[in-house]
């Protein structure tokens, strides 16, 4: 015993990073946006589906992290190699919708934060976050995986600080935040908000990138001590999707307790004057900063699954400017012909909601076969993992229901 546990201390000290940049997609704009307006609107009412959402995200992010742990290949590399020519490239095109969506999220919020501190034009503030989120891409390359992680995991600290200042000066009614773990819906419009926070939470480029995080991470399988990484990568998840769950369903109890009724509070430049006027300067900037940062550290890590999904789906490899080109240039479009940001937001986060599967579903496949080994997820998390991918695709039939009948 007293030669595994150097182990098993590395093992703790060296491996945490990948799952905490996967979690910034946790807490990107979109969720600021969904949130606030659930908040907003419903008050505590769709409490649930946050609690609902980080449970199916941690199991959905361990399982990322351990395919490509066990395989040494993320999740697109193995979908680029397992899959027929004509699927393949079908994958690819949802997930590049995937990576454009998710580009229309953290830019338009990033450039809202940058209104909101500076005064900065909407358009002007999606080109600096586009270029500062390529710097920081320029960084990763040249600096390696380790610095990238550093910066991300910094910029996640003032996420936190940003968005939970608030909470502790306004009146939340705990008992009624209580009930909202209820599962239950108030009309079409608590459904269609419900779909923008799952796909807010459970991100489907999330699912991609941890794969290739872990891969580029950690190297060759036979380099490490497989159980003793998979347990430590279990605590990773369990810890960083706590702290992003945690930011999200404080976001809307903030919403729920300071915004509920306040007249224009359901867009972020008014939720972020009815902070100001209710809880002080020092809290809405705190709150215009978290949104800044949440902006620039989603940006990156969506730009890097984007990469290493049309790298590997496309197979052959496309220089990092004109994928960033690709996702940024749809997202400015949007803030150039003046679009409301705040629902362009919310409805991202929709269409986010239906690529889950396309990424859930091959996840579970892979993570439950044969080809993993001894590393396959038993029976019990199989069920579990399935009845997680059922749950979306019923609320994702719900909203196309709810939006044909009117």
């Amino acid at each position: 015993m007293a030669q595994k546990s150097p182990t098993r201390i590395r093992s703790l000290a060296w491996l945490w990073g990948p799952a905490f940049v996967a979690s910034v997609a946790y807490v990107d704009p979109g969720n600021v946006a969904a949130n606030l307006t659930s908040g907003a609107r419903f008050g505590y009412k769709l409490i649930w589906v946050l609690v609902l959402a980080n449970t199916i995200a941690v199991l959905v992010q361990y399982l990322s992290a351990k395919l490509g742990l066990v395989t040494g290949k993320s999740l697109s590399k193995l979908l680029g190699e397992r899959t027929r020519r004509s699927t393949r490239l079908a994958y690819f095109a949802q997930a590049e919708i995937v990576a454009i969506t998710t580009d229309l999220a953290e830019v338009i919020g990033g450039a809202i934060a940058l209104e909101i501190l500076f005064g900065v034009p909407l358009l002007l503030g999606g080109i600096i976050v586009g270029v500062v989120s390529f710097g920081l891409l320029a960084w990763q390359s040249k600096r390696g995986q380790r610095s990238f992680e550093r910066v991300i995991i910094g910029l996640l600290l003032i996420i936190t600080i940003g968005f939970l200042a608030g909470v502790f000066v306004s009146g939340v009614q705990w008992g009624q935040a209580a009930q909202g773990l209820i599962p239950s819906f108030s009309g079409r419009e608590s459904v269609l908000l419900a779909a923008s926070m799952l796909g807010a939470t459970v991100m489907p480029h999330a699912i991609y990138a941890h794969s290739s995080l872990a891969v580029d991470r950690h190297g060759p399988r036979a380099s490490m001590d497989m159980p003793a990484t998979l347990r430590s990568t279990r605590w990773e998840v369990l810890v960083s999707l706590f702290f992003a769950g945690g930011v999200n369903i404080l976001m809307l109890v903030l919403a729920a307790s300071a915004l509920s009724g306040v007249p224009g509070t359901d867009s972020i430049q008014g939720a972020h004057r009815a902070i100001e006027t209710n809880l002080g300067p020092v809290v809405g900037a705190l709150f215009a900063i978290g949104l800044l940062a949440s902006g620039l550290a989603s940006t990156s890590v969506g730009a890097y699954a984007g990469v290493t999904i049309m790298r590997d789906l496309l197979k052959r490899k496309v220089p990092v400017i004109v994928m960033r080109l690709i996702t940024l240039v749809p997202a400015l479009i949007i803030l150039a012909i003046g679009v409301d940001p705040t629902w362009a937001l919310v409805l991202s986060q929709v269409v986010l909601s239906f690529g889950i599967p396309f990424a859930l579903i091959p996840l579970v496949r892979y993570t439950s076969s044969r080809f993993l080994g001894q590393y396959a997820s038993k029976p019990m998390l199989t069920v579990i993992s399935w009845l997680a991918v059922g749950a979306i695709v019923v609320l994702n039939l719900m909203l196309v229901i709810l939006l044909i009948t009117g």
